[in-house]
């Protein structure tokens, strides 16, 4: 995940956020503690305090898995403004500190509060005046999310980076099916590959996630906060729902008092090579710029500059519309500003259609089937995507395509623009002819040169049913509905290009092959082919629901009377409640539609004619 780099590219900045001229001369006091949790085990701690007097300061909290040093260019380059006191502290079993690595479950609300006790000691020490932010990215920011719902009462303010609330869904087993990749890479990584033994015992959502699954406490967080988040990150829909949850259903100190970013990034640092793809140098940065707002933020909350009212002319909402890379004068990739997430939009259906056609006109009754075959020793890999240790952004999914056990759909030859912004989500009717298998669905932005593109991927295990806390096993033939989350984004398909989906069983090592057996992770499996049957005539209407902010929500063609519900899958919070607070957004003028018309080419199942992060 995401490490912390040093500030000293930020220095003017920082210097007009905190309305002070640093310090360059004298030595600044620094010395390390250690900080003893309620259990008795010793969190070693760094302090680095203003060289202009006692104090007491307002403080900066870090708290890092990674070992202090990393933050250390971080921390100076704080101190140097004489005006807060900075805080950074090795997690339980990381570095230096004693205890076993927890792996975020003693950070937050569960029998271990080391985030608590940590604010405690702070608030007890002379140097601190009893205001605290915190910040940080990926596990750094994960700490602080699990820390938000206990409230403790130093704590007035949080920027996130790159990180999620609810560990188990997001990281763990999305759509019920094991991350493989990130979590065994980045616990043996972190050298606590001991922890997959503990996931093993627990492949479901029970109480053992309790302290980092933390959607269910969002009522108890009093925190405003700065959440930064990326289409191509690994946390992307963790960022959106701590925000959407923070921001409505937080408490009196959380509700209305969050801001978003969402930037065209991978997970890392923002920057334009995303992939297989360049952005525009504008992607970089919002128009008001990262490093301003957080060190803005922060300096507000900590009553450093309490009086700015660029806090409040700051939209709450920033986020990056992607588009065409190859053509500046093809619509998209631009920021845009909104009241709040997310968007209104309609959201549309593309329906799946025999011979691989993908449009908004309603299946034929008797569209017949389609169908593959998934064997585990040989799964489709992973191209691409919202990756740690893997390549990572967007990749060219032709090959992937081109497999005999992927099945694809497109759109015709798009005559306008298609934006696509918010959650994207596909529901497919099949059956199989085993007791259990996954559905990977990739969702695509084919060039006209016949790259397709990936904008988002998704999972689901057939035998979760659209749940994270049971397993029931599909019968022999039994059709069932598999809701696949592929989370958010926002692009603009420009005329030319097409809108593809493609599904199959494996994405691996992005996430583990399922063996077809109904075994779950950790358990010993005996691996079998499996023949999956997709259905998507009349009676089972298989559909991409993409949210598009040009169309009209009471136009959607639904070929059915009713909405068919979202099968555990969540909706985004406060999705029907937009409509006013965001009639102003930006948008470009769409038509929203995709045509119908067969180019002959739709549906074919061929082709048309940086360096990675480390650490979690």
């Amino acid at each position: 995940m995401w490490r912390p780099t040093g500030l000293a590219v930020t220095l003017v900045a920082l210097a007009l956020a905190l309305l002070v001229i640093p310090t360059a001369s004298r030595a600044q006091p620094t010395f390390t503690e250690t900080v003893y949790m309620d259990d008795g085990v010793g969190l070693t701690t760094d302090v680095y305090l203003p060289a202009t007097g006692p104090g007491p300061w307002p403080v900066l909290l870090f708290r890092t898995p990674y070992g202090r040093n990393g933050v250390v260019a971080t921390a100076t380059g704080y101190q140097a403004y004489d005006v807060v006191a900075v805080v950074v502290q090795d997690l339980r079993g990381r570095s230096t500190s004693g205890g076993v690595d927890c792996v975020f479950r003693c950070d937050g609300t569960g029998a271990l509060q080391d985030g608590a006790d940590t604010l405690d000691w702070i608030d007890l020490q002379p140097w601190s005046n009893g205001k605290v932010a915190s910040n940080g990215g990926s596990a750094l920011g994960i700490v602080q999310y699990v820390l938000a719902p206990v409230a403790h009462p130093t704590l007035e303010a949080m920027w996130t980076i790159v990180a999620t609330p609810n560990f188990y869904d997001d990281a763990l087993f999305p759509g019920g099916v094991f991350r493989e990749s990130l979590i065994t890479g980045w616990l043996n990584g972190q050298g606590s590959s001991f922890f997959l033994a503990d996931i093993a015992d627990h492949p479901l959502a029970d109480s053992f996630w309790d302290s980092i699954q933390t959607a269910d406490q969002y009522g108890d967080v009093q925190v405003p906060t700065g959440h930064v988040g990326g289409w191509y990150d690994i946390f992307s829909q963790g960022t959106l729902d701590a925000f959407m949850g923070y921001q409505h259903q937080g408490g009196a100190g959380a509700l209305g008092r969050q801001k978003l970013i969402m930037g065209p990034w991978v997970h890392g640092a923002p920057g334009v090579d995303v992939g297989e793809l360049t952005f525009p140098q504008s992607a970089l940065d919002t128009p008001y710029g990262m490093d301003a707002q957080m060190l803005g933020w922060l300096a507000h909350y900590l009553d450093l500059s309490p009086n700015q009212p660029e806090i409040d002319a700051v939209p709450t909402v920033q986020y990056y519309v992607m588009g065409d890379v190859d053509n500046a004068n093809a619509p998209g990739n631009l920021w845009r500003s909104a009241n709040d997430w997310p968007i209104v939009a309609a959201p549309t259906r593309y329906y799946l259609h025999a011979g691989g056609d993908l449009s908004i006109s309603c299946p034929d009754p008797s569209d017949p089937t389609s169908s593959y075959t998934y064997d585990p020793s040989d799964p489709s890999p992973t191209v691409g995507g919202a990756n740690l240790l893997l390549p990572a952004g967007s990749y060219d999914q032709s090959a992937v395509e081109a497999r005999g056990d992927v099945v694809v759909f497109s759109s015709s030859i798009l005559t306008a623009p298609v934006e696509i912004t918010g959650r994207v989500r596909a529901h497919l009717w099949v059956s199989i002819d085993t007791v259990d298998t996954d559905v990977m669905v990739r969702m695509t932005d084919v060039y006209p040169d016949g790259r397709s593109m990936l904008v988002l991927d998704g999972a689901a295990r057939l035998a979760s049913r659209g749940v994270n806390h049971s397993i029931s096993l599909i019968a022999p033939q039994e059709v069932v509905e598999a809701v696949v989350d592929l989370t958010s984004t926002s692009i603009i398909l420009a005329p030319g290009h097409r809108l593809r989906i493609s599904v199959t069983s494996s994405n691996w090592p992005r996430y583990r092959a399922n063996p077809n057996d109904g075994t779950s992770f950790g358990e010993a499996s005996t691996p079998q082919p499996v023949q999956v049957t997709l259905y998507h005539d009349a009676d089972h209407l298989s559909y991409l629901e993409a949210p598009n902010p040009d169309g009209d929500p009471s136009a959607v063609n639904l070929c059915e009377p009713t909405v068919v519900p979202d099968a555990g899958v969540p909706a985004d919070a406060n999705a029907d409640a937009n409509a006013d607070a965001n009639a102003d957004n930006d948008a470009a003028d769409l038509d929203g539609t995709l045509p119908t018309t067969d180019d002959g080419a739709a549906g074919d199942a061929s082709p048309d004619p940086g360096s990675q992060p480390t650490g979690c």
